[in-house]
């Protein structure tokens, strides 16, 4: 499946919310994190739960962002070989038949999501059922379930979850240290106002920095699943779909909830790179003739 970014607009406000949650558990209910050991272990419940909590809702989130119509009962031959491409895709690679499903967009455009490799969603939009040939659109279906083959959902999440548990954790630190330097380690009741104002900066900062991180693992991942989309369809068909999808590259109406979950990506340059879900389409074609 994808360890992508549902979880990065997801994660990236569900960090700074429970950031705000063990603030109220620490002044409110008078649950004290004084030790750093303490600290790390409501970081690290806290940072797991958000990210496994983005995992569960993922496929209902896809669904509801894009408004993708699960394929229950074929109307057409397409529809029909939508299913069994997917179906033997599925068998090949060793996993549950996934539910197909069908989004009205514009643009060449597929993702698949979902909390387990047996029970996962793959979506592909209209635009590319009109642009593509079935030997392309075959090898996007392929790229997608290599995606959840590779278990790349739960991977992501657990990265996600480990970047959670330091930024919340390392917020703190740093939050109480720079606190104490602008007070002169002046004794208190409890943490100041600053404290707080420190704190959520920092949350910002270090979540930009794990965001990254994310993003890095998610470029590699693509190549990884062409990679699988290969074996399962033919090097030659992935790198076709990849060339048909060069042609509109960098323009998707996906919501941002689900846009690292596709097949197609962003344009960027410099600093912006780094905060790209995907591989620029010709290094990824390039891989896949030198491999």
């Amino acid at each position: 499946m994808k360890r992508i970014l549902l979880l990065i607009a997801t994660n990236f406000a569900v960090v700074v919310l429970l950031g705000v949650v063990l603030s109220i558990l620490q002044n409110v209910f008078g649950i004290r994190l004084g030790e750093n050991g303490t600290l790390l272990l409501f970081a690290s419940i806290f940072g797991f739960g958000g990210a496994f909590v983005s995992l569960a809702i993922s496929k209902w989130m896809a669904k509801r962002a894009t408004g993708a119509q699960v394929i229950t009962q074929p109307r057409n031959e397409l529809e029909m070989w939508l299913l069994g491409t997917v179906r033997r895709q599925a068998d090949a690679a060793g996993i549950g038949m996934p539910e197909v499903a069908i989004y009205d967009a514009p643009e060449i455009n597929a993702f698949a999501t979902g909390m387990r490799r047996d029970a996962s969603l793959v979506a592909v939009s209209t635009g590319l059922l009109r642009a593509m040939s079935r030997d392309e659109a075959e090898a996007v279906l392929a790229h997608e379930i290599s995606h959840v083959a590779n278990g790349d959902m739960v991977t992501m999440t657990l990265l996600q979850g480990v970047l959670n548990t330091f930024v919340i954790f390392f917020a703190r630190v740093v939050g109480r240290a720079i606190d104490a330097w602008i007070s002169g380690n002046r004794d208190s009741s409890g943490p100041s106002f600053a404290y707080y104002i420190i704190v959520f900066v920092l949350d910002m900062i270090f979540g930009l920095v794990a965001s990254v991180i994310v993003m890095a693992f998610s470029r590699w991942r693509e190549f990884r699943a062409d990679s699988g989309g290969a074996r399962l369809a033919g090097r030659g068909k992935m790198i076709a779909a990849l060339e048909r999808l060069a042609q509109t590259y960098g323009v998707s109406t996906l919501p941002n909830e689900v846009r690292a979950f596709g097949i197609s990506g962003g344009v960027g340059s410099g600093l912006k790179r780094l905060f790209m879900s995907h591989p620029p389409l010709a290094e990824r074609i390039a891989a896949l003739r030198n491999g």
